[in-house]
């Protein structure tokens, strides 16, 4: 069962150890618009990897707008290392080992393995923007590997939403 977050809403605590060695926490991040917390499946998946390129690319485009990304798996630290390296991932906040109930606190769907190579369990994909207030503008959540939602679009629809001052929807 998935819990359905609520635009307006506060999000639930979140922190998770980073490759940059240090521990994020969502309640000391302070964004100038938002923290984007992207919840990947882990390295076995080969949908993640260019979704995650891609975001990665376009990192810069992000911080301008003030928005601070992480991208977060319940893979542990090895393989959030061979995602980083194999992916050529350089710029973009790598989090890792965070927990499928905590997954499931965030509203994410969880699968079982079905392919070798699959973990025995783990989250599938996850996109939230939130506020410095801790509550929620944004979520998109899928029950399949391949539910991304095309960077391009993201990156147009933030920048009308920040610079036209875009309601947040949703919440009623």
């Amino acid at each position: 069962m998935t819990n359905k977050l609520m635009p307006g809403k506060p999000v639930p605590s979140l922190d998770v150890e980073t490759l940059e060695g240090v521990k994020w926490q969502l309640e000391k991040q302070d964004p100038r618009n938002f923290s984007m917390i992207v919840f990947y499946r882990g390295y076995h998946c080969p949908a993640s990897k260019p979704y995650l390129q891609e975001i990665d690319r376009r990192l810069g485009k992000f911080l301008v707008l003030g928005i601070e990304v992480i991208a977060i798996s319940s893979d542990d630290r090895a393989k959030a290392e061979l995602a980083q390296d194999e992916w050529g991932i350089e710029n973009m906040m790598i989090g890792y080992g965070a927990g499928i109930d905590k997954m499931r606190e965030w509203g994410l769907y969880i699968s079982k393995a079905a392919f070798e190579g699959e973990p025995d369990i783990f989250n599938e994909f996850g996109l939230f923007m939130v506020r410095a207030d801790h509550t929620l503008y944004f979520a998109e959540v899928s029950s399949a590997p391949y539910g991304h939602p095309n960077v391009s679009d993201t990156l147009y629809a933030l920048d009308l939403a920040i610079n036209q001052g875009h309601p947040m929807r949703g919440g009623a």
